[in-house]
């Protein structure tokens, strides 16, 4: 049942088993799974169920650290949250990920991928993935002989891709929404998380709307599943009983901020040069979900030379010296003029489909016939996995807003492996690409500066900073010293609340989040039913 709370009475009260706040990817896989036990859940949303610019608002703040997207339009606040504008990109974290790597500090989760594998699976099937498959047998898929790599230096891992649009949009969650143990209560805004004055547990949450409607929620069982900077923000601003915020006696809500930092890595010229990127070009059809590949430096590279678990993919494009095409000019402006209401939405979801269709059926001779006059040249593209950083924090702003929540400041920050890893892979790619007679690569110049400064190349594409991929400022860990939630996504300390989502990330891997957030809701939501039938 769907309730707009700017149209009840003032202070209303609510009750259910758990309560979740935030009705994007997380919070609906999470309602699933508790409802599919039979369990009551009372889904709280601060937007709507399409784009509004007055709750939009709500997530300003300012960029403090390095440069990065304006945060008001970082993520979207309505019902089925950023995954209304999601590209369908999955990819697994490799078990690496999950591990401690005596040459990455502050890595390792409490946890390992094998704990995530019958979730994958489940959530596989829903979106339609088919199987879990991300390595290198999916060449034989396509029919492509793949570089032969020496195994002590890259491998290829894939992307599958998720074709159906908006997801977790309202529509396409009816059963969700029209359950009966589900109540939907949308512009309800979380302005407090009122925790007991033992601070071991949440009594009960107060919601406003912009119009000034206020309500109270009870629960068992609190979720927080608004994203890798909101989930931190909501914990900060509520320090009635924790004078830091909830869960943050050890001073580590909010550090770890994580992104997926882009960038141009370098040149590679040479005879194979075009047949390499036609190889790993954006994406493949063949008939199941698409797939499309990247290389990323073997685990034993990464020990052997002190590097992060960091992808490549490569672009045709003309010399980055003569700046932003025109073209891409124009898009840009369009793409930032136009709201991603609804209508908006579906004017950029049908260019996206006739631009794909017209580059499976168009794109590579027409690149190939660019790349032989020297119009294009062919690039590798960094999806970088950022190193967790303890500075790289997300805190409270002096400034409060509309509904007098303190706005939040972010100061992202990289460290020295980030860049060192790049410069390692450009060394190793020139040495492995020279051996097997494709051709040689020239480094990127910003690569030989000192420091970790990580240039905004606006060159690189439609994400030139980062892929919007929150994670980290609420992370997972066995210890409450090092993190904020336990392996459970339970916040130290607390009873009855939990964090979903990517901000729970101890590390971030370079593969998108999107399949770990949903595979950790649906854990999630098998050890709070457990908890619920033990009485707890």
């Amino acid at each position: 049942m769907i309730i707009d709370l700017n149209e009840l009475p003032q202070d209303q009260t609510f009750s259910a088993d758990v309560c979740i706040v935030g009705a994007g990817a997380a919070g609906v896989a999470l309602t699933r799974q508790l409802v599919g036990h039979g369990n009551a859940v009372c889904l709280l949303e601060g937007g709507g169920l399409d784009y509004e610019r007055d709750t939009q608002s709500l997530y300003d703040g300012e960029n403090l650290g390095m440069t990065y997207y304006g945060l008001e339009d970082a993520r979207l606040r309505f019902f089925g949250g950023t995954t209304n504008i999601w590209g369908g990109r999955c990819a697994l974290l490799d078990p690496l990920d999950f591990s401690a790597r005596a040459w990455v500090a502050h890595s390792g989760w409490p946890i390992e991928a094998t704990d995530l594998a019958p979730y994958l699976q489940r959530v596989h099937e829903e979106l339609g993935l088919e199987e879990v498959c991300y390595g290198p047998e999916l060449w034989d898929e396509l029919g492509i002989n793949p570089p032969a790599f020496d195994p002590g230096s890259f491998t290829t891992r894939f992307w599958r891709f998720d074709d159906l649009k908006e997801r977790f949009s309202v529509r396409r969650c009816e059963d969700v929404v029209r359950n009966d143990k589900v109540q939907v209560l949308l512009h309800a805004n979380l302005t407090q998380i009122q925790a007991a004055t033992n601070a071991g547990s949440i009594d009960h949450l107060k919601v406003q709307t912009l119009q000034g409607v206020r309500a109270r929620v009870t629960a068992r069982h609190f979720v927080l599943a608004c994203g890798g900077i909101e989930n931190a923000r909501l914990l900060l601003a509520c320090n009635d009983v924790e004078k830091n915020g909830i869960g943050n006696a050890h001073d580590q809500v909010g550090r770890y901020f994580m992104e997926h930092p882009h960038g141009r890595a370098g040149h590679l010229s040479g005879a194979g040069a075009f047949a390499l990127w036609a190889a790993f070009r954006k994406r493949f059809r063949s008939g199941k979900p698409d797939i499309a590949p990247v290389i990323v430096p073997s685990e034993a590279a990464q020990e052997r030379e002190g590097i992060l678990n960091t992808a490549l993919t490569m672009k045709l494009q003309r010399d980055p010296e003569r700046g932003v095409s025109r073209t891409r000019q124009i898009h840009q402006s369009l793409k930032h003029a136009i709201a991603p209401t609804r209508r908006g939405r579906a004017l950029w979801h049908f260019y996206g489909t006739v631009r794909g269709a017209a580059q499976r059926s168009l794109w590579v001779p027409f690149e190939w016939a660019r790349n032989k006059m020297g119009v294009s040249g062919v690039y590798f593209m960094i999806r970088g996995e950022q190193a967790p950083n303890p500075d790289s924090r997300v805190t409270l702003s002096q400034q409060r807003d509309a509904l007098g929540m303190p706005k939040v400041d972010l100061r992202w920050r990289l460290s020295a492996i980030d860049k060192h890893t790049v410069r390692v892979m450009m060394r190793m790619l020139d040495a492995e690409l020279t051996r097997l007679g494709v051709g040689t690569v020239r480094a990127s110049e910003w690569l030989d500066e000192p420091g970790d400064a990580w240039p905004m190349d606006p060159t690189v594409g439609n994400h030139p900073i980062g892929g919007y991929h929150h994670m980290g400022a609420t992370r997972m860990s066995a210890d409450p010293r090092r993190g904020v939630v336990d392996s459970d996504c339970r916040v130290h300390g607390y009873a009855n609340l939990y964090i979903a989502g990517s901000s729970v990330f101890a590390t971030a891997g370079w593969a998108n989040p999107t399949l770990t957030i949903l595979a950790l809701a649906r854990r999630l939501g098998d050890h709070i039913h457990a908890a619920l039938r033990k009485g707890s």
